[in-house]
């Protein structure tokens, strides 16, 4: 039966959640504020490699301090967890305290705890802490950590490498370049990003010393995975001694869905001191005790036929952990790498992953997780390897992409592409930006004294492999539905996305769906959100919760209208005999006597083990005044393949935004340490520069789609796309106006217009002598 296409699957629907955030009525972490809440702070380590003594004695005495926590007053927590090792070579990893002991690995290491009545009494404890200090050497970035008699981070892991493995086929790889025409290779770095989300983490804990019992409430992706590390890893106490809540989360990307050092202490100081405790990290603090991204260094090379065909791809890839291992931490590059065969037929393929520890804030998933470094990589490839055979881009693409009538296609390291026609969404992308006439466009600038750029990236990516997500459904006293689901919005507009695959079946207007998620106690289990999974995964379990609830409903009219549950249809929230006007409303049927209660419910669970494959086309198109190095985006095309559209509006600004930060990563952002003293010099936004709305195109966008074959619903994922397929479309336009003007071939992100500037000036230098 259809729903009213008003609100149903495909429907621009607007944003539910919107009414209240733009009226200023959100409920954020910091915005809870339990009468006498004791606020806290951390002191963290202003050096990246230290020895340290500690004496908080005479900060303990000071007005209004509660508690002072060190590390030996923590010494019998457990450590901060990695939840990722290699079957084939599994690794050790060095300890992630939650108070560093002795020595320190990074600025931002938390060294202590205060616990005090005010802030600023909180403040004055932290300077009052004496600390003595015996620096050590330090080093940061890959390349530099891996030289000869560089500073260990941790002793027992020699050269500073975690891990050193291979992927995929090396005696294949090497007979395919060895009978190659041509190589094509590139060295490029990934740089370091910080998450930049516009609420800052936060926290408060409270303690029920009558049930023993802790409530954290908390910006994060998932309320249930970091109940249950923290009480199972960390505090070594039952998951039902806690309970999580997440209420309004403003950004995520990521980094908000791992446990960090200070949940845990603040367990700690509301058991002790039996008081609720509250935090809220500064921006600097973001800066220095969050989990940042990217930070890759790849050398990739492919083996060319004659004609252009791929014939082989080998890599070394050297992924930055940090000081210590983040919760997924080394699964990024491990997992991305297996993403570097992109969209193209490549038989033979090699990659060296090696995770290398540095003195710096760990590393972990940011939007994306892998996969935008895996696109960018061969997507920067495949433009060497058109000008290496002096092809088109575009030909170069269509002469290797995976036709469709060999979908679904294995690749070379074991990923299985259900669905998609890559050279339809190329074709698109080049039609909407009038590619042939691009020439033209580029003369005309010329004469004005810019130099124009084009650009392209088809990308590939994997997302719905969380895991199980269940999601239950049901019918209110008051006829209005409500889902219980253990995903987490920070943003995405899951109270609007779910609504809609509870009215495509009944019919109900999205202000009668009540989507409740990040409550450990009222929600039974959950994943969290990440990996673009909610909708692959917890909209299926959202729709056939509902199918249930619907069949029991139909059971339940069915007596009340003596009528069969066949003869029976649901819309607008009302189950009518069909064809006729004899009917009875959702809120009859749930107050009808003698109604079993369970039958008032649905429940569903789903994982996807297949996964699903989103792909598409970013052609960006750029202008650049050489006297300057300033870049201005001039055109922007998407053309992407999701399966299926739940709602465009939504799709549209996810696809925005998250093309919009990789902008950002392609033009201006960097995590920059020192690197002999480790300090992080970009420590504020001072310093470390973010996208501004007049840093962005006029998006042009479009769907592809063609219907996911791994997935009941048949949608792809859509949540870190945008991030994909910007970074090498930008940098593939910039590096095509320096090579047609100066032969320039190679450019590292940021593009910022002082190395595009010194990029140009030192062609003009070369040329000149």
């Amino acid at each position: 039966m259809a729903a009213p296409i008003k609100f149903g699957v495909g429907q621009s629907v607007l944003r539910k959640e919107d009414d209240a955030l733009i009226r200023g009525k959100g409920r954020y972490t910091d915005d809870y504020a339990p009468q006498a809440a004791l606020r806290c702070l951390m002191l963290r380590s202003p050096h990246a490699h230290a020895k340290y003594t500690i004496d908080a004695s005479r900060a303990r005495g000071l007005p209004g301090v509660a508690l002072i926590l060190t590390a030996d007053d923590v010494k019998d927590l457990g450590n901060l967890p990695c939840l990722f090792n290699l079957e084939t070579d599994p690794f050790t990893g060095p300890p992630y305290p939650i108070l560093a002991k002795d020595e320190v690995r990074h600025v931002g290491d938390s060294i202590a705890f205060v616990v005090a009545e005010t802030i600023d009494q909180a403040r004055d404890a932290i300077e009052a802490i004496e600390v003595k200090w015996s620096p050590l050497p330090a080093v940061t970035g890959v390349v530099n950590a891996v030289k000869n008699g560089a500073p260990q981070v941790w002793p027992d892991k020699a050269g500073n490498v975690l891990f050193d493995v291979s992927i995929g086929d090396k005696a294949a790889t090497e007979a395919a370049f060895a009978k190659a025409h041509a190589v094509a290779e590139i060295s490029i770095v990934n740089p370091r990003v910080v998450a930049s989300f516009m609420e800052t983490r936060a926290a408060v804990c409270e303690y029920d010393a009558k049930r023993d019992h802790l409530t954290l409430t908390v910006g994060s992706q998932g309320s249930h995975r970091l109940r249950d590390i923290l009480c199972q890893n960390v505090l070594n106490i039952p998951t039902d001694k806690m309970r999580v809540i997440c209420p309004d989360v403003g950004g995520g990307f990521g980094t908000k869905l791992f446990p960090y050092r200070e949940y845990a202490l603040m367990a700690v100081a509301a058991r002790k001191l039996k008081k609720a405790v509250k935090w809220a990290a500064d921006r600097s603090e973001h800066f220095m005790g969050d989990a940042q991204g990217r930070d890759n260094v790849t050398t990739a090379k492919m083996a060319l036929a004659e004609d252009g065909k791929f014939l082989a791809m080998d890599c070394d890839l050297m992924g930055d952990m940090g000081a210590y291992l983040s919760t997924f931490g080394p699964y990024i590059p491990h997992g991305g790498a297996g993403m570097l065969p992109g969209l193209y037929d490549i038989q033979a393929f090699h990659c060296r992953v090696r995770t290398i520890f540095t003195h710096s804030v760990p590393v972990d998933a940011y939007r994306g997780a892998g996969r935008p470094e895996a696109a960018y990589v061969i997507e920067r490839l495949v433009d060497a390897c058109a000008r290496k055979l002096d092809m088109t881009p575009d030909a170069i693409r269509r002469k290797n992409f995976i036709p469709p009538k060999a979908l679904p296609y294995k690749t070379a390291t074991g990923k299985v592409y259900d669905s998609g026609d890559f050279a339809a969404h190329l074709k698109r992308a080049m039609e909407i930006a009038e590619w042939k006439e691009f020439p033209k466009r580029a003369k005309a600038a010329k004469k004005g004294g810019l130099i124009r750029g084009i650009g392209l990236a088809s990308y590939v990516e994997i997302c719905g492999v969380m895991g199980e997500e269940t999601a239950n459904v049901r019918l209110d006293p008051n006829g209005d539905v409500t889902v219980l689901i253990g995903t987490q919005s920070s943003g995405q507009g899951h109270q609007t996305a779910y609504a809609q695959i509870v009215a495509e079946q009944f019919g109900l207007a999205p202000e009668r769906v009540n989507v409740r998620q990040g409550d450990t106690d009222e929600i039974a289990t959950g994943l969290g959100t990440g990996g673009s999974a909610s909708i692959p995964s917890g909209g299926v379990s959202v729709e056939r919760a509902t199918r249930e609830l619907g069949s029991r409903l139909k059971e339940i009219a069915a007596q009340a209208l003596e009528a069969s549950a066949g003869d029976l249809e649901i819309t607008d929230g009302i189950v009518r005999i069909a064809g006729t006007d004899r009917s009875i409303s959702f809120a009859d049927l749930a107050k009808r006597p003698g109604v079993d209660p369970s039958k008032l419910k649905g429940s569903a669970t789903f994982a996807s083990a297949d996964g699903t494959y989103p792909n598409g086309t970013h052609l960006a198109e750029v202008e650049i005044d050489p006297a300057t190095g300033i870049i201005k985006i001039v055109n922007y095309v998407i053309v992407d393949d999701f399966g299926k559209t739940l709602n465009p509006l939504l799709l549209a600004g996810q696809v925005h935004g998250g093309a919009m930060q990789g902008i950002g990563q392609a033009l201006m952002e960097q995590v920059v340490y020192g690197p002999t003293d480790g300090q992080l010099i970009t420590a504020t936004y001072m310093d470390y520069a973010l996208p501004r709305a007049a840093d962005g195109p006029a998006f042009v966008f479009e769907t592809h789609n063609i219907p996911c074959k791994t997935n009941p619903l048949g949608v792809k994922g859509a949540g870190e796309a945008g991030a994909i397929g910007s970074c090498p479309a930008i940098v593939n336009a910039i590096v095509d106006a320096l090579w047609r003007e100066y032969k320039i071939d190679h450019i590292d992100m940021p593009a910022t217009p002082e190395r595009v500037w010194i990029a140009i000036n030192e062609h003009h230098r070369r040329h000149s002598l």
